[in-house]
């Protein structure tokens, strides 16, 4: 605490003065948090005094503080790997406190540190404090752009600096920064210091639970971690392992007449995507299959902790998506379910399983809308990766449903697709732009089908594959991909 107030003394943040007399000073309340490292233990302990009742209109007018989206780190580590530059990371230290402020902000003295001469006093804020709304927009402001730094035109958490012919590329998350380049990247570290207290974290191996790799091959991004502590936390330890997140032969419902169950068992499941989303919609009122379900995907995950995303080096970065469905699977609503993954390369970098909003009449029509919602993602990646510099033409969409591309190219009303929603109707509008192509892929290639339903484990194994989900060893310092076969055969017979 006493770190804390020292920080706002040598930043000059506040002014010490008379509380003036139609103005409400903002509480301030202690905050205490632990910030981990790769390996789960404490590399820094943090407390922070944040104002916590700042009222719009009156303390402030503009809220906008940009985080990243998950995609967009992912979009950022491919890239990164494929150009075969290694990501840093630094930690700017009370980083909110840099950024001044227009707004003028008048705050309590903080508990148990009120000024034994003058206790009736309030402080005036020079600069941003962390709970008011507007501390990141501060934040960015002052310095990045200001420095030379290029905002992304659709993701404002990058930012990109051309120097020398090189390019620097910045990734923010509150105070917790990625950086990299082709050369001279520490420049960016280099600049920043010269200007705030922080300190370099060196090679990105942990950000936002994801553990990160990093090698000449390529980089390898997992959550084993995590895994371990949901699975230790859940008691999973004397549980038999299971091949696949879910057997072919569940049907989940709403299970009135089962147990019911502690939904806080529910609060920390690991992202198996179809699986986990599957579950969840019963999560308003989970029962005892519903329960049953959720501990298979951890015996599952028992088996898998290493399994994460391989993103090679030299990879060849074109864009192209994938789109499924699975008509009329709820049991209880009939709404089918939209499964989409997006590529980078061979890198996968984007995905959903989602159930759709409204009941699809036909197989075509629950094709056609799933295609529509890849087709929005694939759009906003298009324009974010402009910002690296990428340009695309038609994009592929691969679309397992002749009739469905045929909706797609034929703008003349059917009878049995005249009631399509007209939302879903601008697949159509840019396949006619060219901003897309819609491409069919047999069946059997639709690797799109794992966000679908559940499959058996021969077809489940494949599409995990050949979607870049893999496992990894270290041989003599360098990162290898592939799993270990013989783990798999072992398993199965033991279960068989």
């Amino acid at each position: 605490m006493h770190e804390e107030l020292e920080n706002f003394e040598r930043n000059h943040v506040r002014d010490l003065v008379e509380a003036p007399p139609n103005r409400r000073p903002i509480g301030t309340k202690w905050v205490f948090k632990n910030k981990r490292g790769e390996d789960g233990m404490v590399v820094r302990n943090k407390a922070r005094l944040p104002g916590v009742s700042s009222k719009e209109g009156i303390d402030y007018e503009e809220t906008f503080a940009p985080v990243a989206r998950s995609e967009a780190i992912r979009i950022l580590l491919a890239f990164a790997a494929s150009k075969g530059f290694k990501l840093q990371q630094m930690d700017i230290k009370s980083a909110f406190l840099n950024g001044f402020i227009e707004e003028e902000i008048y705050v309590r003295q903080p508990p148990g540190f009120e000024s034994a001469r003058f206790p009736d006093r309030v402080y005036k804020l020079r600069k941003a404090l962390y709970g008011p709304k507007q501390a990141l927009r501060a934040w960015y402001a002052k310095f990045l752009l200001k420095s030379g730094f290029v905002m992304g035109s659709v993701d404002k958490t990058l930012f990109l600096l051309s120097r020398g012919g090189d390019t620097t590329i910045v990734r923010i998350y509150v105070d917790d920064i990625i950086f990299g380049g082709s050369s001279h990247a520490l420049f960016c570290f280099e600049r920043m210091s010269g200007e705030f207290e922080m300190s370099l974290m060196g090679e990105l191996q942990f950000f936002l639970g994801l553990q990160i790799k990093q090698g000449p091959e390529g980089t390898f991004v997992h959550q084993a971690k995590y895994t371990r502590d949901i699975l230790k936390k859940f008691e999973i330890g004397d549980s038999k392992p299971m091949t696949t997140p879910m057997s072919t032969n569940t049907a989940l419902n709403a299970d009135e007449d089962g147990e019911a169950v502690d939904q806080k068992e529910f609060r920390g499941m690991p992202d198996i995507q179809f699986a986990v989303c599957l579950c969840a919609r019963y999560q308003a009122s989970p029962r005892t299959s519903h329960r049953q379900a959720v501990k298979r995907i951890f015996r599952y995950l028992k088996f898998t902790p290493e399994l994460g995303l391989w993103y090679s080096s030299g990879s060849s970065l074109f864009l192209r998506g994938f789109s499924d469905a699975d008509h009329a699977g709820c049991r209880i609503d009939r709404k089918s379910t939209s499964g989409t993954y997006q590529l980078l390369g061979t890198s996968l970098v984007s995905w959903f399983s989602r159930k759709q909003a409204s009941v699809s009449l036909s197989t075509t029509e629950a094709e056609y809308i799933a295609a529509a919602s890849c087709c929005s993602q694939l759009l906003w990646m298009k324009a974010t990766l402009s910002n690296f510099g990428l340009r695309f033409g038609k994009i592929p969409l691969l679309v397992d449903s002749t009739s469905a591309i045929s909706v797609a190219k034929n703008p003349v009303l059917h009878s049995r697709t005249k009631h399509i929603d007209v939302r879903f109707h601008f697949l159509r509008d840019h396949y006619e732009k060219g901003d897309i192509d819609l491409v069919h892929v047999a069946s059997k290639n639709q690797l799109a089908d794992i966000f679908t339903k559940p499959l058996e484990f021969g077809a489940f194994v494949r599409l995990r594959g050949e979607l870049g989900v893999t496992g990894w060893r270290c041989v003599d310092n360098a990162l290898i991909k592939g799993e270990i076969e013989s783990q798999w055969i072992g398993l199965i017979a033991l279960l068989m």
